[in-house]
């Protein structure tokens, strides 16, 4: 299994004392310190990039100029990754978001490469000032030249509120990735498990409509063996074309627990294999909450 708390904390590590103020527009201060030059080719639908390494120990990382600046970026830094962390490729026509068929080597590079993408510090102040949207994925997406699930998962992980993002496909959960305050109420959501009817996301599928929003949805559809009486926040969009739907989920200021939420065998929901509690260890949600 992945250990993405050390892949996350090497990434950092490889960060340290770099100048990251221009990232956003040149990747040059990550490639320089592998000792890597940076080029591009034409490649096959389906391939992203790859690493020659020559006797001296220099490299040269090669990324595919047919696709979109977001995903030349997250290549080149993915493969800085390899470089990092030693780690041989596979680059089989797996799916990237099949968790479960990629080989982990892949996984851990696409975690450290989200890393250098979106700098924990600078990316956790621009997201604590305001509260999760669509509108503020957006605007980040933008500003940190990532692709829009990249940047609201990586939401999902670091605000202060309760807060989940939850990738889907073919009407089943894929994965979800959540806030520590989230994380602390023990809120649990099941991968693999069918789209949960009464969903925004549900609804936008069923319909083939494109986006969606709800501030009622019972808790209680995503959140295993959590009691009901607590409203959440649900935007959904929709993509027939591709067959993905995002779904971003948060309690507002007054309506989530307080306590903790422990399962009807009065045991703790377990952790989800897919989240990571981030290194500051300080996240939490202060605000006084009510009860329906």
């Amino acid at each position: 299994m992945v250990d993405e708390l050390a892949i996350r904390t090497a990434a950092r590590q490889f960060m340290a004392g770099l100048d990251l103020s221009n990232i956003h527009q040149d990747l040059s201060a990550y490639t320089k310190k592998v000792k890597a030059k940076l080029g591009k080719e034409e490649m096959d639908e389906g391939q992203s990039g790859y690493t020659l390494t020559k006797r001296d120990g220099s490299s040269v990382i090669i990324v595919n100029e047919l696709e979109c600046r977001e995903r030349q970026r997250f290549s080149t830094c993915h493969e800085v990754g390899h470089i990092v962390l030693g780690l041989k490729s596979d680059h089989s026509e797996t799916p990237s978001w099949s968790y479960s068929k990629r080989d982990e080597n892949e996984i851990a590079c696409d975690i450290f490469a989200a890393e250098l993408l979106m700098p924990f510090d600078a990316f956790k102040r621009d997201v604590d000032q305001e509260e999760p949207s669509f509108v503020l994925v957006e605007r980040l997406r933008a500003q940190y030249v990532v692709s829009f699930s990249a940047c609201a998962s990586r939401l999902a992980a670091v605000t202060q509120y309760p807060c989940a993002f939850v990738t889907m496909s073919s009407s089943v959960i894929r994965h979800a990735s959540r806030s520590k305050a989230l994380r602390d109420l023990n809120a649990w959501i099941v991968p693999k498990s069918p789209i949960p009817p009464g969903s925004v996301a549900h609804r936008l599928v069923k319909d083939g409509d494109w986006s969606g929003e709800d501030a009622a949805v019972s808790q209680d559809l995503w959140f295993q063996d959590w009691p009901k009486g607590y409203d959440l926040m649900e935007l959904a969009k929709h993509y027939p074309t591709y067959d993905e739907t995002f779904s971003l989920l948060w309690f507002e200021e007054d309506s989530g627990p307080d306590e903790p939420v422990k399962n009807f065998a009065g045991v703790p929901v377990e952790e989800d294999d897919g989240g990571l509690k981030e290194l500051d260890g300080q996240l939490s949600f202060q605000k006084k909450t009510r009860r329906r």
